[in-house]
């Protein structure tokens, strides 16, 4: 909710939480003194503090709107519910209070002077023209948030605690400098080795599968292959045909629409102006002398302390104070007002540009009109041809009677799955209520009108329902035996790495063993565990050496073709004098790391301390679902807990 205020005054300021403890400030502790029932206690209970169904109901929606904006997908709240996503953030939620209500118990109790210090950080509660802190726009602008003055500042009351906690946390806290030691040392020390790449051509090659090793394929891979249920249905499209004649508009139509519409068809003069609004009288005089005496607006304002306010290309409707709109459309480009009485005070007006109206002729409006008239013909033809649907099927006409009775369309689609894709695998070019009610309906059932928006009205009838279903063999043959034959390549390969790697752990010589079945050998000295190594000598090379010891044996596979076995010659420790930078550099690293853990470990055992409570069937009360609809959530307290 803070950063609501920082956004809408585009002041941001430095964040007041460290980041060592992630906490989800979007709630405030407040009592309700008459809760206490299933459906009007707290949803959360943690020493003194209680979050409210109101409350609660307004952080789980603000949650859906969050993802519902970022991911661009529809969650509903019963979606949210079957998850169990309300459980996740009660729990949350309860931790969070829980934490607060530790921290007021513990005695860090920021002062009043700290939260005022806070409030001063957002231009927004200030008045413009004189600076000062208002206090009737401090109410207003935490109104349009849906919060109170004690809520506000409850809120920062939390957050300064919490940021003085982990301040607290990460100051007490310094690693020794082993650790840091222990970081440079990996990264920077460096190793000798040698290692021989198998292909599947030194495997030999893989026999085709038989019959019974690819019914055993299949069945293995039964469930990626199992095929979906698609369904083909016949659909009753209301309106006109893509290829029909658009309909007719009489000059009558187009003189009748266009009188009615003259005004807002019409361009409206436009003004680019500026305001500059003083204290007084006596200094507005000296910002119009000024102005007119050639002084930019730039210079005024400094001199004067005034913030000017610009006007791009604005019409007299969007100036919504009168005096300001009378004085900035009553003068000439480059000319500057008298002081106006304006509702903010004496207000000076510089005109810089003035952009002429034009009224709408019905020369250059025809077009749109005739476009909106023909809409509107549309729809209301798609409208009545509804109706007489829905009129003979009420009458006991089949659905062919119905639709010639309407003057719709049939189209047959082709099979599609329950999330639209055709056999091949694209979308179906379908609204989405079309497909959600085909897979609501038996097979050879009719649906009722279905209105999919922007006057789209459609009926589905399941023509065919073609159950999911295992292909048979010989429709996926030729992929079986590919997938077999890759399967069966792989697995000899790492048998025959498996075997080739023993031997040189048994004590025979990793260049002779290489040699006995063709691999070159390769040795390289100084590798260090970067990107660039990484690149050269691939990832399996790369992996085998940093994971293994001196004169140990490493194998594994290199690509998708082929598996590395080497040995580790040498490791070689870093300089120390490029190591020990980098020491030092990486000790505040891992004492934030630490202490962010910490943090997150404080804030759950704060809640078990202050014996944070949830009451899940409250919860789903605030959020208007039936508890039958959810998941199981924990039982209630008995009668009298609290």
């Amino acid at each position: 909710m803070i950063s609501s205020f920082r956004k809408l005054s585009k002041s941001w300021v430095a964040p007041i939480i460290v980041g060592l403890i992630a906490l989800s400030f979007v709630i405030v502790g407040t009592t309700d003194f008459l809760g206490g029932g299933a459906r009007t206690g707290p949803v959360i209970k943690a020493g003194s503090r209680e979050v409210s169904q109101a409350d609660y109901r307004r952080i789980v929606d603000q949650q859906l709107q969050n993802y519902r904006e970022q991911s661009g997908q529809s969650l509903t709240m019963e979606d949210l519910v079957a998850q169990g996503g309300h459980i996740q953030i009660l729990d949350g939620l309860a931790e969070t209070e829980g934490f607060f209500a530790w921290t007021w118990r513990a005695g860090l109790r920021p002062g009043a002077e700290l939260i005022a210090e806070q409030i001063r950080e957002f231009p927004v509660f200030f008045n413009q023209i004189t600076g000062a802190f208002d206090r009737t726009q401090y109410a207003q602008a935490l109104a349009e948030q849906n919060l109170t003055e004690a809520q506000f500042e409850q809120e920062i009351r939390d957050q300064l605690a919490a940021n003085h906690y982990g301040a607290a946390l990460y100051a007490g806290m310094r690693l020794p400098r082993i650790y840091g030691a222990a970081l440079a040392a990996q990264a920077l020390h460096t190793r000798d080795g040698s290692w021989f790449v198998v292909t599947s051509a030194m495997a030999g090659e893989t026999p085709a599968p038989t019959e019974e090793q690819l019914q055993a394929f299949l069945t293995e891979n039964a469930d990626r292959l199992r095929q979906p249920e698609f369904r083909s249905i016949s659909l009753v499209v209301f309106g006109p045909a893509p290829d029909a004649a658009p309909p007719a508009v009489t000059d009558a139509q187009i003189q009748e629409r266009f009188e009615f519409r003259r005004e807002s068809l019409s361009q409206a003069e436009t003004r680019t102006f500026t305001t500059l609004t003083a204290r007084d009288a006596e200094t507005a005089a000296s910002v119009a002398a000024a102005l007119r005496a050639g002084q930019s607006v730039a210079q005024v304002a400094g001199a004067n302390d005034i913030q000017p306010v610009e006007y791009d290309n604005r019409p007299r409707s969007a100036v919504t104070d009168a005096a300001v709109a009378a004085a900035a459309f009553g003068l000439q480009a480059g000319q500057v007002s008298d002081p106006v009485a304006s509702g903010l005070g004496q207000t000076v007006i510089q005109v810089r540009s003035v952009t002429p109206g034009q009224a709408a002729t019905l020369e250059n409006s025809r077009e749109a009109i005739v476009a909106e008239l023909r809409e509107e013909a549309v729809r209301g033809a798609t409208y009545n041809s509804v109706e007489r649907f829905e009129q003979s099927r009420q009458d006991g006409g089949s659905l062919a009677e119905a639709v010639e009775a309407a003057g719709a369309r049939i189209i047959d689609l082709p099979p599609f799955t329950e999330d639209g894709r055709l056999p091949n695998g694209q979308p179906l070019n379908a609204p989405q209520p079309v497909l959600r009610n085909a897979f609501t309906l038996e097979e050879g059932g009719e649906s009722d009108v279905i209105d999919a928006g922007q006057g789209q009205y459609f009926v589905v009838r399941v023509n065919d329902v073609r159950p999911a279903a295992m292909p048979e063999l010989d429709d996926v043959r030729d992929m079986l035996t590919q997938g077999w034959m890759q399967r069966e390549t792989s697995r000899r390969l790492a048998a025959l790495t498996d075997q080739l790697a023993g031997r040189i752990r048994g004590g025979e010589a990793i260049a002779d063993v290489a040699a006995s079945v063709n691999a070159p050998m390769t040795t390289r000295t100084g590798l260090q565990q970067t990107e660039e190594v990484q690149t050269q000598v691939g990832q399996g090379v790369l992996r085998g050496l940093f994971s293994q010891g001196v004169d140990q044996v490493f194998s594994g596979q290199q690509d998708a073709q082929s598996f590395v076995i080497g040995r580790v010659d040498r490791v070689r420790a870093p300089v120390a004098t490029l190591a020990a930078p980098i020491a030092e550099q990486a000790r505040p690293r891992l004492t934030m790391q630490l202490a962010e853990a910490l943090g997150q470990d404080s804030r759950a055992a704060a809640g078990r301390t202050v014996e944070a409570r949830t009451w899940p069937e409250r919860a789903l009360n605030a959020l208007g679902i039936n508890p039958s609809q959810a998941p199981a959530a924990p039982a209630e307290p008995a009668a009298g807990e609290e």
